[in-house]
């Protein structure tokens, strides 16, 4: 235990980031045969709320960093109910997009998703019936409810007319992953309904 602290102390900073996204994949991976088949195939996102950076990702390779984005004013992690200003660890796909958003352009995520779903209704913040639509959208390939005690209408945003000095200094979103409308404009080639993003710390 002492060695391998001591090993650790050696070990560059940057390299842990990469190591944990690396653990994060592997688990979800082994989990959802699913999101495996779509890592091969298809352009994924990878939010790094710990760096500060979006990837587009195919596989494991890096097509394109988008640096210097905005999380939640409460960090990114669990989010356990609306209003903490979390973004959402996670694994979530692009449910739905709006190009007139006040924020210039939204892609907005398919939470609360079921994991988060059942994790609420065994910590009983959720009712029975809030469970029962979150999960039988998920079923259904629908959006799921964006009005439950979990909270809603979280995805990646613009600024729109936002200040972008602000942008620049700090985690201002209420749960949203910002960029700026320009960056939202490279995103654009890439993403689309479908799209699998996940949120790591």
């Amino acid at each position: 235990m002492m060695a391998f602290a001591g090993r650790a102390n050696q070990f560059p900073v940057f390299l842990w980031g990469r190591f944990a996204i690396l653990i994060f994949l592997s688990c979800v991976v082994l989990a959802e045969p699913s999101v495996a088949r779509a890592l091969d195939s298809q352009p994924w996102i990878l939010v790094d709320g710990g760096a500060g950076e979006l990837r587009v990702m195919r596989g494991h390779e890096t097509i394109e960093i988008i640096p210097n984005i905005s999380v939640g004013r409460g960090g990114v992690g669990y989010k356990s109910r609306v209003g903490d200003d979390v973004t959402p660890t996670g694994t979530f796909r692009i449910a739905w997009i709006n190009r007139n958003s006040p924020y210039y352009r939204f892609f907005g995520f398919d939470y609360p998703s079921r994991s988060y779903a059942e994790r609420a209704r065994y910590r009983r913040t959720v009712s029975d019936e809030d469970y029962r639509q979150i999960v039988t959208a998920h079923d259904q390939g629908r959006i799921p409810p964006q009005s439950t005690p979990l909270g809603g209408q979280l995805g990646i945003h613009g600024l729109g007319s936002g200040d972008p000095k602000i942008h620049a200094r700090f985690n201002w979103t209420a749960g949203c992953v910002a960029l700026t409308n320009e960056q939202i404009d490279r995103l654009s080639r890439w993403a689309r309904v479908g799209t699998l993003v996940m949120v790591t710390r």
